[in-house]
């Protein structure tokens, strides 16, 4: 039994190793995030952590927009993020990665999202994803968090099941028949199509072609602790 636990292990190890690279976005600037041209609506704040700068988002109007869909084309993915929620209405969509019709320029509606809802004090998470053949939502309302620290949050798909974590803990999952998804933009601190805006800031994102095991994942640098 030691032997197959080992090498179950050696093979995860090697898994990991050979994971394709992540697409980071700082969140330090506004024109540009992760070397692709980028625009703001509203007034979204630079603001200063002890880990460096991060994006403030007012919850009203703010809301960052960004010329590429970083998953486009994966099989299997991770889409990290880390954030501090800042109260505000109960619904937020916070980070949204859209498909675009290469023919249209329309939104196809295939996507991926990152929300929350947002109960008093304290906050829960949504990950959801949507795409032909698929529409998959992951919310535990009875797995809250108070509203104020920094927080790290997870999507993965490793070709059969759809994950969701908090602070690289397992929150949801769920069988999912996923199909990439194809070219197109992103928004931050906002819905793409400019509804549910987001009360909170953004320190940094990535996204990994690969299901990556929470350990992982990014870590929460000192000065956000």
């Amino acid at each position: 039994m030691r032997v197959v636990a080992l090498l179950a292990a050696l093979v995860l190890l090697a898994g990991c190793a050979s994971a394709p690279p992540g697409t980071l976005w700082r969140f330090d600037r506004l024109d540009h995030i992760g070397g692709v041209a980028a625009h703001a609506e509203g007034k979204p704040q630079i603001i200063t952590t002890g880990a460096g700068p991060a994006v403030q988002f007012d919850g009203i109007a703010d809301g960052l927009f960004v010329d590429a869909h970083p998953l486009a084309g994966a099989t299997a993915f991770t889409a990290e993020a880390i954030f501090r929620p800042e109260g505000g209405p109960f619904e937020q969509r916070w980070l949204h990665l859209a498909e675009v019709d290469p023919k249209t320029g329309a939104d196809t509606g295939t996507r991926f999202l990152f929300e929350i809802r947002v109960v008093g004090a304290r906050w829960y998470l949504d990950a959801f994803t949507k795409g032909p053949g698929y529409n998959k939502t992951l919310i535990v309302p009875e797995k809250t968090f108070p509203i104020g620290p920094w927080y790290r949050v997870a999507m993965s798909y490793d070709g059969t099941m759809f994950r969701s974590y908090v602070d690289g803990v397992l929150q949801a999952e769920a069988p999912l028949a996923f199909q990439p998804q194809g070219p197109g933009h992103a928004s931050v601190g906002v819905r793409i199509n400019k509804l549910n805006w987001f009360k909170g800031s953004v320190f940094e994102a990535r996204f990994t072609p690969a299901a990556l095991p929470p350990d992982a994942f990014l870590t929460l640098p000192d000065g956000l602790k």
